[in-house]
């Protein structure tokens, strides 16, 4: 008979990496076979990766309400295997062998586990097949529903532990294996000491129990539940006598719940951010974009007026802000808060007496999709006269680009970047004037959700091995052509894409691809270059900008190719 194997450890930000440098074998391990290699399956590859800095940046990544104790469990490392029996059934006994197939099946079925029972929250799983059975170590940040740090909340008490060992264990029995005997008197094994029964081989001491025993174990079932079924009659007892009071507490909370509301939602959200999100561009101390000037009052950020000429309008909160830019009504306006920041946020812009409606609102009311501009042909020629002749761009590119679908022409000879959600979903557009200095980005463009870009590379198919990072997309498609003209097309998969604000990085696919190059200009990598994951590199342009540096170059080629014709024609 063989069994599921789960047990846990917790860790404080001390022993993290005590823990790391044994899973990852940055240290020697006596019973480690060194010409079998380890895998792993859940999170970088990256030697360089330091299991606290992953930590560290899972915690961060939610504002923790309270400061985490100096004590505090910050990861749980959970030690799952099964009986060498199960592995090896033919001959359990020896040590470093095990059947493929089986391997597979429970390698699949306690990665799915994982992923359905704590998701993102594992930052790390590694399967070890260089000791005596396999085994994974996983590591779990235990950040609850709100995001907040509470390993209590999973592992506090007997009863949880074996809610955890359940949970295994149904998955388990699904490829055959068995669960340890629940509610034994044996006494629990931590990690270090079950882990020293991983290494030497050896199955569960369950597996050797007598008759005897089991039939003692049978007894003390029978007497914890003749002790259950005493303190539940106790407990019904007394609960008409608390049955008052637990109203009368509960009461007391609702007030007490009602009052924090009042407090929590008197402040407005900021209206920059609302600016920001209705896709203004900051110039100076204003936000401009379509017909729009808006002027936020510095003094205290509740006001602002529009300075656009015919308009004279002003406003004093992000409800208003919202109306007038979008030109929607306040059922539209709250719906669309919502859609950007949440339900929390559509709350704190709603007045304290509204925000039951603004709950319903934001539930039923259909969100207003992005509406691209509308593409005018007529205006093509413009367009690739000014990306080919002033920009400095391959006509072969642009082509390519328009082909795509992802630059094109509007009604006034506007340059149109269409930019699209990672799974391809046109959500927003950035625009450049050909016969102005014209440049933003098209009202309701979803900023925090979509760039961008394009992909090069002579094996399309393959997964993305290189992003290259600038800030607009004229530079974005200036490196490219740089890349080219210097490297030819690009071997690997490459994708070319604009981000230009540290609220749009795509941090977490950026730290699943191999490379990533930056190019951006110097006030830009000022305000995301620490965002951007560890191993980046930055690329240098000589001119200041990619796009300058792309022009200049043209030119060099055009005057060797001008001056290579006029020796030829005096020869």
């Amino acid at each position: 008979m063989a069994y599921a194997i789960a047990r846990l450890k917790k860790l404080k930000r001390g022993n993290i990496s005590g823990s790391a440098s044994h899973t990852a074998r940055e240290r020697e391990t006596p019973n480690a076979d060194p010409t079998q290699k380890n895998i792993r399956f859940i999170g970088s590859l990256d030697p360089e990766e330091r299991l606290e800095d992953l930590v560290l940046a899972k915690i961060g990544e939610h504002e923790q309400k309270r400061k985490i104790r100096t004590d505090g469990v910050y990861c749980v490392e959970l030690l799952l295997s099964a009986s060498p029996s199960y592995f090896r059934p033919n001959c359990p006994t020896q040590a470093g062998y095990y059947e493929p197939q089986k391997l597979d099946e429970w390698l699949e079925a306690t990665h799915q586990w994982l992923a359905d029972e704590y998701g993102s929250r594992i930052v790390r799983a590694e399967l070890h097949l260089d000791e005596a059975t396999p085994h994974i170590h996983a590591y779990f940040v235990p950040l609850d529903d709100d995001g907040q740090l509470r390993c209590n909340h999973f592992f506090d008490g007997r009863q949880k532990i074996h809610e955890f060992q359940d949970s295994y264990y149904q998955t388990m029995r699904l490829i055959g294996l068995e669960r340890g005997i629940k509610g034994s008197k044996a006494q629990h094994q931590d990690i270090k000491d079950f882990y020293r029964i991983v290494e030497e081989g050896r199955d569960l001491e369950v597996d050797e129990l007598s008759a005897a025993q089991l039939k003692a174990k049978a007894a003390d079932r029978d007497r914890a539940n003749q002790r259950k079924q005493e303190m539940e009659a106790t407990a019904k007892a007394l609960s008409f006598e608390n049955d008052q009071l637990r109203r009368r507490i509960e009461q007391l909370e609702q007030d007490n719940q009602q009052l924090r509301k009042l407090t929590e939602w008197s402040t407005d959200l900021a209206l920059d951010n609302i600016a920001w999100e209705l896709g203004l561009w900051r110039k100076g101390n204003e936000w401009i974009g379509g017909n729009h000037i808006i002027n936020i009052d510095n003094i205290d950020g509740s006001k602002f007026s529009d300075l656009a000429p015919g308009s004279h309008f002003e406003g004093n909160d992000a409800i208003g802000l919202v109306k007038h830019v979008n030109q929607c009504n306040q059922v539209q306006a709250i719906a669309w808060l919502g859609e950007r920041f949440g339900e929390v946020g559509a709350k704190r812009a709603a007045s304290a007496h509204a925000q039951k409606v603004a709950v319903d609102i934001i539930q039923t009311q259909p969100v207003p999709q992005f509406t691209p501009p509308i593409e005018d042909k007529k205006q093509w020629q413009q367009v690739e006269h000014y990306l080919t002749q002033k920009r400095g761009i391959l006509s072969d590119c642009v082509q390519m680009l328009h082909n795509q679908g992802l630059v094109y022409a509007d009604s006034k000879a506007n340059v149109v970047f269409v930019m699209r959600d990672l799974n391809g979903k046109t959500k927003g557009a950035f625009l450049e004037g050909t016969a102005n200095a014209f440049s933003g980005y098209e009202l309701g463009t979803v900023r925090r959700d979509s760039w961008f870009y394009f992909t090069l590379g002579k094996k399309p198919n393959e997964q993305t091995s290189t992003v290259v990072l600038s800030d607009s997309p004229i530079d974005t498609i200036s490196v490219a052509m740089l890349e080219y003209l210097f490297k030819g097309i690009p071997e690997n998969r490459t994708v070319y894409m604009a981000a230009d604000d540290t609220s749009n990085l795509p941090v977490e696919r950026l730290r699943n691809v191999a490379h990533v190059k930056v190019a951006f200009t110097q006030s830009t990598a000022a305000r995301v270059v620490k965002e951007l994951p560890p191993h980046s590199t930055q690329l240098k342009c000589e001119s200041g900008n990619c796009n300058t540096q792309l022009i200049n170059f043209s030119h060099q080629l055009q005057q060797r190719y001008s001056q290579q014709k006029h020796e030829e024609l005096e020869l």
